[in-house]
């Protein structure tokens, strides 16, 4: 950082500090991760500075020849990995990829199925607070309140009343796995497209530790990030007969220039997920989660669902009697970075945060193995039971800190 520090120590010292935060806590984000040092190196890279409006051979911009190799990388790389007819790797985010599959092939008002916010989905998936619901007509199916499964017959029985133009079958906080095959059923039975939102489970299926939704459905979104491992922005798999307007959809319909240097790191992430090394860090990744889950309800927490299938674990302590938002705060001053999170039972409150939720990918990223992993649920525990001793936490914080210094992110590439 020479140049910075020569041209704004400010913003260097607060770089430094923050790689300091990332080496000395542990994150449990479950949308975030440890993008390996070559992501950054791309990021950072001249291809931040070029402009390029269009695609690969049709640019509005001179000076493409080699970003448009680039961007035919990435998206060969991105059908090879997933099996995918047609990608487009410019969305700016994962959002940006569903308003572009909606836009490609939807009009404004048509009816569209997707899950509920607090049961798991996203803002995107047509909440409230999110400009999708006042582009859409979306009506939300939610888990069955026993199981707090996906009720299948009750996404039919709606799907059937609904008659929606299409279906979406993804989520940011469920953490079990999606049946993609019976929602192409439904799909099919209404004649509704069928998205996926892949964004948390897009490093699990392109590792090939869960089973992937490409066969089944007509789009498939997510980002190069969170189980990925790569950088920031989106990406959108089609199949062929759709590539025109999901390119159309994205530029010029709903974005002008994208930021190279992310594309290239999409190329980059997609090319390491063909080795070895990186199928092995989703694997223990999807242990991890298994693991966690299993040592926290042995504590007597309650988890979403029972359990977990994916990198997530969801508990929800409205039976502890402590908020998310307390959780969250106190587990950070102990040095354990997580998020606070919606749990079903906040569907009719609104406002209310119950649950936590838990993502194991940046540990597996970090060469944690099961000591520190089942080390890390007694921490967890302990700082929520000890939520208005400072004291205490002060101990966690300096256990997590020697920890920490066992498996560095970035200092042993220094």
């Amino acid at each position: 950082m020479k140049h910075l520090l020569q041209d704004d120590p400010e913003i260097a010292k607060l770089i430094e500090k923050e790689e300091q935060r990332i080496e000395s806590t542990l994150n449990l984000i479950a949308a975030e991760n440890h993008a390996p040092p070559s992501i950054m190196e791309v990021m950072g890279s001249v291809f931040n500075a070029k402009t390029i409006e269009g695609y690969p051979g049709n640019r509005f911009h001179a000076g493409c020849q080699y970003v448009d190799e680039v961007e035919e990388l990435a998206r060969q790389r991105a059908c090879q990995l997933f099996g995918a007819e047609h990608a487009n790797v410019q969305p700016h985010s994962g959002t940006s990829a569903n308003l572009a599959v909606y836009f490609s092939v939807l009009q404004a008002g048509d009816k569209v199925l997707a899950m509920s916010l607090p049961h798991g989905g996203h803002l995107s998936h047509g909440h409230k607070a999110s400009m999708t619901s006042q582009c859409f007509n979306f009506k939300h199916y939610t888990l069955d309140p026993i199981t707090e499964h996906i009720d299948y017959n009750q996404v039919r029985d709606m799907a059937h009343a609904f008659k929606p133009k299409m279906i979406v079958a993804g989520a940011s906080s469920y953490p079990r796995l999606i049946d993609y095959a019976i929602m192409a059923e439904i799909a099919a039975e209404v004649s509704a497209f069928l998205l996926a939102d892949i964004a948390h489970l897009a490093g699990l299926i392109a590792g090939k530790v869960i089973p992937s939704p490409v066969p089944h459905c007509d789009f498939v979104t997510f980002t190069g990030y969170k189980t990925m491992m790569g950088g920031r922005g989106g990406i959108i798999l089609c199949r062929e007969k759709y590539a025109k307007k999901i390119d159309h959809a994205i530029f010029p319909g709903g974005q002008g220039t994208s930021a190279v240097n992310l594309i290239a790191a999409k190329a980059l992430i997609f090319h390491l997920a063909m080795k070895p090394d990186f199928a092995k860090i989703q694997q223990k990744t999807l242990e991890y989660a298994s693991l966690m889950a299993q040592c926290l309800a042995d504590k007597g927490y309650r988890l979403v669902t029972g359990g977990t299938e994916n990198h997530q674990v969801l508990v929800d302590l409205g039976e502890k009697g402590i908020s998310g938002a307390v959780a969250e705060k106190d587990l950070e001053y102990a040095g354990i970075v997580l998020n606070r999170n919606v749990v079903p039972r906040d569907a009719d409150t609104p406002g209310s945060i119950s649950g936590l939720r838990i993502g194991t990918g940046a540990l597996a990223a970090r060469r944690m193995q099961v000591p520190e992993i089942i080390r890390i649920a007694d921490l967890i525990d302990t700082a929520l039971r000890s939520h208005e001793d400072q004291s205490t936490l002060e101990i966690i914080r300096g256990e997590v800190e020697e920890m920490c210094r066992r498996f560095p992110v970035y200092l042993q590439w220094h």
